[in-house]
Order: structure tokens, then sequence, then C-alpha cells
């Protein structure tokens, strides 16, 4: 049924739900042996050291109950292999905690992802396909197939269902994404007041501050007050790093 994924583009719609677009594609899903499915979107993946931002959005649908809280508060999104994995290429792939491994599992897998693996093993959810999407401005979508107590030849099996997998993905995040509102769309890692983020903006600009403070009808005191407390938000060290990771954070984009 996944392979004829086009007959069934018109359930799908821009601006719908994420929960009733997982009701469509699991629909699509099930007769494939996939019995859990997961979305989820980040408007900035990484922090500016590198380390994977808990995304936005996160949907788990089927999955065991335990699993939203290790992957957004415990940490396991983090370290999860597939989200590097999905970083490292833009083309749908397959995973398997138990059986040959893709290429690029391959080439992601450390010891670091030894708890997620563990986990996933414990729950008998070691084969899935994932659809890596990138998104407007950077952000980075994932969609994946899983399939519980997998068998023998899963992985090989799977392997055909790439590009049906991929277009689904596609599908599916093109239908949810009109109903992100701004705040889903803006990275919550590093939070700035309105009128700090617009300082900052001046700035980068290339206004000083005296001139910011001019353009905003305030002291100069006022405006490197918001600066100053930017700054410290951002763990920068000076202003001039500030700019350059609210921009990674795409803080300075007039509608973030």
């Amino acid at each position: 049924m996944l392979h004829t994924i086009a007959e069934h583009e018109h359930e799908f719609h821009p601006g719908m739900s994420v929960a009733d677009a997982m009701d469509v594609a699991l629909a699509l899903l099930r007769p494939e042996g996939f019995d859990i499915a997961t979305y989820d979107y980040s408007p900035v993946p990484l922090s500016h050291d590198g380390e994977f931002i808990t995304p936005a959005v996160l949907s788990l649908c089927n999955a065991p109950e335990d699993m939203e809280a290790l992957w957004c508060r415990g940490g396991y999104y983090q370290i999860d292999p597939v989200m590097e994995a999905s970083l490292a290429v833009s083309r749908p792939f397959v995973w398997a905690h138990g059986g040959r491994q893709s290429p690029v599992m391959r080439k992601v897998l450390a010891e670091k992802h030894s708890p997620v693996v563990a986990y996933l093993h414990d729950t008998r959810m070691t084969c899935g396909i994932t659809v890596p999407i990138r998104a407007e401005g950077g952000a980075l979508a994932t969609f994946s197939a899983i399939r519980t107590d997998p068998g023998r030849d899963t992985e090989r099996d799977a392997e055909h269902l790439l590009a049906a997998m991929g277009h689904l993905g596609r599908v599916f995040h093109d239908a949810v994404y009109p109903g992100f509102d701004a705040a889903t769309r803006t990275s919550a890692h590093i939070r700035l007041t309105p009128r700090e983020r617009q300082c900052l903006r001046l700035c980068a600009a290339g206004l000083t501050t005296k001139q910011v403070a001019h353009e905003l009808a305030r002291s100069v005191p006022t405006v490197t007050l918001h600066l100053n407390s930017a700054t410290r938000k951002l763990g920068a060290r000076n202003r001039f790093q500030a700019i350059a990771r609210a921009a990674h954070y795409r803080l300075l984009e007039p509608d973030a």
C-alpha cells in the first residue's frame, strides 16, 4: 500500500494536525509491517557548540510510553544515532540494531549511542526507515517508520521501500508544516526578548550603540543594557560573538 502513496496524497492537506497526519500515514505503513511512526521538527537542529537541540515538535505514534520522556528530558535525543545520520545524508535510509546495518549508520554509530541502542533492543524496535527533511531556513525534520520484532530479511525488504518512504515523509511534512505557529518555527534554545533581538539586529546591520539608541528612541545606557543581557544569555564573550550566535539561532530574522 505504501507504493501507492500518490493515490493517497489527497488525504494529506496543508495545515492538518500532526496527529491527524499520523493516522493517515500509519494506515499506509501498517500493511508493510510498520507499527510505529515518529516525526520531529527542529527549527535549529544544533546548538552553537554542535549538540542536538530537543525538537520543537516530537510526535511518537504507538511508541512505548516512556520514550517521549527519555528523548525530550532524558537526553536520548542528543545521543540518537539516527539524528546524526539524518544530518549526514539527505535521502531516506534504513537502520537496524540487530541485523545488517546500513552504510550511513555504520559511519555514525559510536559508544556514546549505546543507551539509545540498548533501549531500542529492549523495546524490540530494532529496524526502521528514516526520512531526513531539510526544511525552511536550515530547519531539520525527520519522519520514521519502525518495525517491532523484525524478521531476518526485514532490513533487505525495507530497502525496497526507501523511495516510497521518502515520498511519504515529504508529503507528511508539507501537510503539517503550514500549521506550525511562529513560536514553533523559532528556536527556543535561547530566549531573547523582542527588544534584545531588535538591538542585536540593528548592531548586525552595522549601527553603533548610539545609532541604535537613536533608531529606537531609547537612551544609550538602555540599549547597552539590552545588548549586554543578550550577550550573557547567548553565552558570548563579546558583542560580535553574540551577533554570530544570534544569527545561528535565527534570532536576527524580523519574524523571529
